[in-house]
């Protein structure tokens, strides 16, 4: 009898391609940041109180794209603090090292690092960690999580903004599911990162919990994604959202175009006479590495 061997996910491929799509997004996602701050703006200040981020602070900030979070942790730290933004695309870190420049920041330091990879990180070297809708997409959680917690002194705490659920999040599970259909991908492989990984219920206490995190707390914060119309949501996705375009990778340009058109049509059913209001459920959580 023949066995059939199922495929693995490969996190090697998905993380060459992950920096490639980032490389590429670098100036949309930068021009976004704006409007990415206002529409995150609760959650990201939820994080940082949670994180007890204030004057002196030692911050890490773990995939932290073009840095629009990290400047705002910068300033509340203060010139007696420091901040270091990491992230695993180094054109995200040059618009959040040149921001930082021209809002006056010398307590901002950016570094190329993969968020699995820490090791270089002396142990116990800062008091808070942050992460804003990026440890989702890690193929291995626990391994960042790990090297996060060894970074941080005893004491010191780490928050993160993920996504709840796809039924709480429509502006951008709606998409998922069309180009998962129309590029008729398989079902995930064991391994392999989503947007809504750690949305369920307790799954991010559980995660958080099997690294080592003492205290966690997780808190629900709506975000509703709020612009002109659907096909302004449409281009927003378009041009900043690489794991869209990671799951197209096989579709024709024809294809892709029709896709988003799909896609439009769908959210249409978030717009209104007040504009389109998407919605968006992030969950913040914080966990404290014990003594």
């Amino acid at each position: 009898m023949n066995t059939v061997v199922q495929p693995s996910f490969d996190a090697i491929a998905f993380k060459s391609t992950t920096r490639a799509q980032w490389q590429a997004a670098a100036d949309a996602w930068h021009r976004w940041g704006p409007f990415i701050g206002n529409w995150l703006g609760e959650a990201t200040e939820t994080m940082f109180d949670l994180a007890r981020i204030g004057p002196g602070c030692r911050v890490l900030d773990v995939a932290a794209g073009a840095g629009e979070q990290s400047i705002s942790a910068a300033r509340r730290v203060g010139a007696t603090g420091h901040v270091l933004a990491t992230d695993i695309a180094p054109a995200l870190l040059e618009r959040a090292a040149s921001d930082a420049r021209k809002a006056g920041l010398s307590n901002l330091e950016t570094r190329e690092m993969d968020g699995e990879s820490l090791d270089a990180l002396p142990a116990g070297s800062f008091d808070a960690a942050i992460s804003r809708v990026g440890l989702i997409y890690f193929p291995d959680q626990q391994r960042a999580l790990t090297g996060i917690c060894r970074a941080l002194r005893p004491g010191g705490r780490f928050a993160a903004v993920v996504y709840s659920t796809p039924d709480k999040n429509g502006f951008f599970s709606i998409p998922v599911r069309l180009i998962r259909e129309r590029a008729q991908l398989p079902a995930p492989l064991p391994g392999q990162p989503s947007p809504f990984s750690l949305g369920a219920e307790g799954v991010l206490e559980a995660a958080f919990a099997k690294a080592g995190l003492r205290e966690i707390e997780v808190r629900k914060v709506a975000s509703p994604v709020k612009l002109p119309t659907a096909a302004e949501c449409v281009r927003f996705e378009r041009e900043s959202f690489g794991a869209l375009h990671q799951m197209m990778f096989k579709l024709s340009d024809a294809e892709k175009a029709v896709a988003w058109q799909d896609i439009e049509k769908a959210l249409g059913e978030f717009e209104s006479a007040r504009g389109f209001v998407g919605p968006c459920e992030m969950l913040v959580g914080v966990g404290v590495v014990p003594h």
